[in-house]
């Protein structure tokens, strides 16, 4: 029987939204005010300008090394063939953690926001409901999925820019608010001062962009199934940062410039506050709504992109071989499965087992973030200087991150500062205390069982 092979068919636009949808999350729509009230507004613009300037120059690291060598699997491979291929599969379980681990509690938010207008359904029935229609949407073709996920991406974007425009009309007086105490034009940005609460919050804050942008490296996950990948991932790349920054930072601008550090709006919704305030009815439903599509499209791209780190494990044979199968329309069939049963895991684990087996995995999603991170810098260092030494010029490289080799270091040696902080602030500091150890077991584990494995095979 003919291998069947990923079906190539995504586009630039595909690359885009399935970004987006990973990117766009709660975190914009429900940790923005926690973040304003915590570091201040001028704090948490600077953070996610830091954090806008980190992912740009991780992109460009990530995006030389996807047009050169375009695969599903990404950065797992890279981290196997630049660094050694126990670091790869070291990679490929961080970021299956990560969004394995978020999928149990979208399941969650997802049932909650559906009970509130259907009562009489218990929460166990909606959970199994939106794994089967996650499941059905990354199984039938990767065009259903495509398209699904760029018209939630779309809605998605579109409610930033709508409440940006309104924001930023509220902020010039062009659109009456009913706010008491408003202050226009930027001036509640400083009412507090720059830093209220010193320069401390602003790091952690930086630490939540970092995270919050964390899906933008689903462009390379998905770069094996993409049409001309040498033009279509630098577009996507370009455009999938550009609408990002715009989008975060004019949000996070409008809501500080509105509502004030101390507001309980900030806590609860600020969304919702800003809305109301501006006279526009049934402000709570179209935020529950659009909540609710973030939700769902965070979960549909997750599983996406953690079915393909499956995959790409089993054929590299460090997974039982059968995982790598692929169904008629090219897709990692046992991968989902997996994934899906991984995120009810976690789902599970949230409920009976909170402050041991969840915390330890949410501490490891939290780490993760930055590792892998840290780990595609050091890939892309490390495969210019493979490439050059094997007699090849960088012109030949289709697309070339600039500023070589500064730009990779400068992201290896931020990433080691986060890591640093994390270590230091005493409510993150679990995530270094069990990721390092599940980092090195993962790595001995794979030098000890499969490297031995594979040597074996290839000396019969």
């Amino acid at each position: 029987m003919a291998e069947r092979n990923f079906d190539k068919s995504l586009e630039s636009k595909h690359l885009i939204t399935l970004s987006l949808g990973g990117v766009i999350g709660t975190g914009i729509f429900m940790s923005t005010g926690y973040s304003i009230q915590s570091a201040g507004a001028v704090g948490t613009i600077l953070a996610y300008i830091i954090g806008s300037i980190l992912v740009c120059l991780i992109m460009s690291c990530l995006g030389e090394l996807s047009v050169h060598n375009p695969n599903t699997g990404a950065f797992h491979t890279y981290a196997s063939k630049y660094i050694n291929p126990g670091m790869g599969f070291l990679t490929a379980w961080l970021y299956w953690l990560t969004w394995t681990i978020a999928l149990g509690s979208q399941f969650i938010s997802l049932s909650l926001i559906a009970k509130q207008y259907l009562p009489s359904i218990p929460i166990w029935a909606f959970n199994l409901i939106f794994a089967i229609l996650i499941l059905l949407l990354n199984t039938i073709k990767i065009e259903f999925l495509s398209k699904s996920e760029f018209w939630m991406s779309i809605i998605k974007a579109s409610a930033l820019a709508v409440f940006l425009i309104i924001g930023l009309l509220v902020v010039f007086k062009v659109i009456p608010t009913h706010q008491q105490n408003f202050k226009p034009f930027f001036a509640e940005l400083t009412t507090n001062g720059w830093f209220p609460n010193g320069i401390a919050p602003v790091l952690s804050i930086i630490l939540s962009a970092n995270f919050a942008f964390s899906g933008t490296k689903m462009i390379s996950v998905a770069a094996g199934e993409t049409q001309n990948p040498e033009k279509s991932i630098p577009q996507a790349i370009k455009k999938t940062l550009l609408i990002l920054i715009v989008l975060f930072i004019g949000t996070i601008v409008a809501l500080g410039s509105i509502l004030p550090q101390h507001s309980a709006s900030l806590a609860q919704s600020p969304f919702v506050s800003v809305l109301n305030n501006v006279g526009i009815p049934y402000a709570g439903n179209i935020m529950n709504i659009i909540l609710f599509i973030t939700i769902f499209s965070g979960a549909n791209s997750g599983v996406y992109a953690a079915s393909r780190m499956l995959w790409s494990l089993a054929d590299k044979k460090t997974l039982p071989k059968k995982l790598a199968k692929l169904t008629k329309n090219g897709l990692p069939i046992y991968g989902l499965i997996l994934t899906i049963m991984g995120g009810f895991l976690a789902l599970f684990s949230s409920i009976y087992a909170p402050n041991t087996v969840y915390l330890a995995l949410t501490a490891i999603s939290a780490f993760a973030v930055v590792m892998v991170w840290l780990i595609i810098a050091w890939s892309q260092l490390n495969f210019r200087k493979q490439f050059l030494k094997a007699g090849h010029s960088a012109s030949e490289l289709k697309y070339k991150s600039p500023g070589y080799p500064y730009v990779p270091w400068i992201v290896i040696v931020i990433c080691l500062i986060s890591l640093l902080g994390i270590a230091l602030d005493p409510s993150q500091r679990i995530a270094i205390i069990v990721g390092i150890p599940f980092s090195i077991i993962c790595y001995t584990y794979y030098q000890v069982v499969y490297k031995k494995k594979l040597e074996g095979a290839l000396n019969e």
